[in-house]
């Protein structure tokens, strides 16, 4: 039997239903992401796990205990799960310590003593020890949520549950709390993971669930959902991120402009260093090592030369379209002008490039995002 099963559940509301018909199962030891777009269902799901939520129909068993049983003891049940919010829900008048000490002291009866040992190890994992006697308004977003962690890992959960734990955080922030994360992953813990951390749920999950009108549409690893993903929704979710365009009309086109704009759509995208220079060198070499030259020698004087760079968060997936078809002859200008040096830094970015139809081609660069 697994840790987690959900048989066919069902949440109403009078004007809405955020659940349909969700089924899963999900053994000790998984680390379960969950993607999918804003409305999908994925915040619901997990309120109904630890029945913050009452589910309208169906079942949830943990540990073959069924949650929506009216007569379970959802008090001794929640012990078995923690939970880490949005909003980091510290109590403002107790110090970072006495936050992760409150519940195993009044609701474990653990002596006050022990839980403050225990809380200062807590800290120390998620590393904040140092930050013991803080009141919660003198720590950053980052740590806040680290603190919350602690909290919730202090009454020794078999399964924690997060909804979006990295949305309220800037990026330095997000770096922070998803290393404590990716640390209690790698000790074993049961996790499942509202998340919109692509990052995340392709290196620390285990498997990955997309959700999208209130069901589950696609489940499994990480390299199957994000690299060949079956279903047409799914693709469509993982690059539906605004993408960068940029039209060339003239040989003589605003160069900087096009450079400085790519610049902010990669850090928009949290690409690396090394993502974004690639998708720059590659962009330079297409674009102005082969095709805007080749117009210039042609005389072209009416052409527009349009590229689109799509990619996923942190650069998964990059994908560069360029489409000249309005500058297409008797021969294809991007392969008149081709060299040996210019094809080998095209072909050492890309894993590999379609002719899509003449003048339309695709450049599907290496996966950078690691």
């Amino acid at each position: 039997m697994s840790l987690i099963e959900i048989e066919h559940l069902r949440k109403e509301y009078p004007n809405f239903t955020p659940l349909k018909d969700v089924n899963a199962a999900i053994e000790a030891g998984e680390v379960i992401s969950i993607i999918g777009p804003s409305g999908s269902g994925k915040s619901t799901l997990l309120r109904c796990i630890n029945r913050l939520e009452t589910p309208t129909s169906g079942h949830i068993l943990i540990d073959g205990v069924d949650m929506c049983d009216p007569a379970t003891d959802l008090v001794a049940m929640r012990r078995k799960m923690g939970m880490v919010f949005q909003s980091f829900n510290l109590f403002e008048h107790k110090m970072a310590v006495e936050n992760i000490m409150m519940a195993p002291v009044h609701l474990l009866g653990v002596p006050k003593q022990d839980a403050y040992v225990e809380a200062m190890h807590l800290l120390d994992i998620v590393g904040l020890k140092d930050k013991a006697k803080a009141w919660p308004h003198e720590l950053s977003g980052g740590e806040r949520q680290r603190v919350a962690i602690a909290r919730c890992l202090s009454m020794k959960p078999e399964i924690i549950l997060f909804d979006e734990p990295t949305s309220a955080l800037d990026q330095k922030m997000v770096t922070e709390v998803l290393n404590v994360m990716t640390s209690l992953a790698e000790r074993g813990m049961t996790m499942v993971v509202v998340t919109h951390e692509i990052r995340f749920a392709r290196n620390v999950s285990t498997r990955v669930f997309y959700m999208d009108n209130g069901e589950i549409w696609e489940e499994g690893p990480p390299k199957q959902i994000f690299e060949n993903p079956k279903r047409r929704e799914t693709h469509d979710f993982i690059f539906r991120v605004k993408s960068w365009e940029w039209n060339i009309q003239s040989t003589s086109f605003d160069f900087p402009g096009m450079v400085a704009s790519l610049e902010i759509y990669c850090a928009h995208q949290l690409m690396s260093t090394r993502a974004t220079n690639a998708c720059q060198l590659l962009v330079e070499e297409v674009v102005c090592a082969r095709l805007v030259p080749e117009a210039r020698d042609r005389d072209m004087r009416d052409f527009d030369l349009h590229i689109l760079l799509a990619a996923g968060e942190g650069g998964v997936s990059m994908l560069l379209i360029v489409d000249y078809r309005s500058m297409m002859g008797d021969d294809d200008p991007f392969e008149a002008r081709s060299d040996t040096l210019s094809d080998a830094l095209i072909n050492g970015l890309t894993e590999r490039i379609e002719r899509i139809e003449p003048g339309v081609m695709h450049f599907h660069l290496k996966d950078m995002s690691k």
